[in-house]
């Protein structure tokens, strides 16, 4: 009878596996919206495994909704057709030209390359954009910036019948205004309004950086409304940063229990920080 050795590593994945058992206890049926979007989006391998760990998230019982973005995409495509857009206050016009390419990257190429991926894991992702069901209306964002929108109204329904199907849901970011125009909608925003419409027990924002920093450059693993605020108030808070908090804050008025923002490119950063004790990124929540 061959004798077997017990590998250090082995005992670690199971050790991991027996403390993650309150969290699986504690997200069993949630609904998580994760934003997938950036560098996080860029490699096959990268796709790969968070494909693979949204299929988990489904297998133990939550619910994944996700929301993704494709700006670097929509300028490749914009380009390779010699589309030249207007800027205004350093954003991009959306004429009615652009927005045929917006639409046709983020409902083509972007949304079925990730419910692929999922698929390929053994999932079961249905790609779907702000359109479809009147899952999003859409006023004008700004009119100087043409066919962006800023959700007026999100009717869920659609995915709850998705979740009940064992589906997960693959959102384009892009809605539909009160005449029938399409708009393109920011990731971030797009998914804080899915969120707060579900009424989520999490809302993931995916990003190139890990998490809201201090004054001292130190990642702030918890923090609550009234202190973003604050720190938005006092320029610690900055730049591109500012947009994404204030997506976390909406999202907490409307009814979302937390937000995190979070380094997408870190392996397994969705699972770390919803299974493991010390998490990933900086934590949003109502005081």
């Amino acid at each position: 009878m061959k004798k077997r050795e017990m590998n250090r590593d082995w005992i670690a994945t199971a050790r991991t596996l027996s403390e993650a058992l309150p969290y699986l206890q504690r997200y069993d049926g949630a609904v998580v919206v994760i934003k997938f979007g950036g560098h996080a989006m860029g490699s096959d391998e990268a796709m790969e495994t968070f494909a693979r760990d949204v299929v988990l998230l489904r297998q133990v019982g939550v619910n994944p909704v996700i929301v993704h973005g494709g700006g670097p995409m929509i300028n490749e495509m914009l380009e390779k057709l010699n589309i030249k857009s207007d800027f205004v206050g350093g954003k991009r016009v959306t004429d009615a030209a652009t927005m045929e390419v917006v639409e046709m990257v983020l409902s083509g190429r972007v949304n079925k390359r990730i419910v692929q991926a999922i698929n390929a894991q053994g999932g079961r992702a249905v790609g779907l954009s702000g359109k479809d069901a009147n899952l999003i209306k859409c006023e004008p964002a700004d009119p100087a910036l043409g066919l962006v929108g800023h959700p007026s109204q999100v009717d869920p329904a659609i995915l709850h019948t998705l979740f009940r199907d064992d589906a997960i849901p693959v959102i384009a970011p892009l809605g539909t205004g009160h005449d029938g125009e399409t708009y393109n909608i920011n990731g971030d925003t797009a998914a804080g309004a899915v969120a707060a419409a579900l009424k989520a027990d999490r809302l993931l924002l995916l990003t190139d950086i890990d998490g809201v920093r201090d004054a001292s450059g130190e990642v702030v693993t918890e923090l609550t409304d009234d202190q973003i605020r604050e720190m938005t108030m006092n320029g610690t808070i900055a730049g591109g940063m500012i947009p994404k908090t204030e997506t976390a804050l909406a999202a907490i008025e409307g009814g979302v229990r937390a937000v995190v923002i979070l380094d997408g490119r870190a392996p397994n950063a969705v699972l770390l920080e919803l299974y493991t004790e010390h998490g990933a990124g900086s934590l949003i929540r109502s005081k």
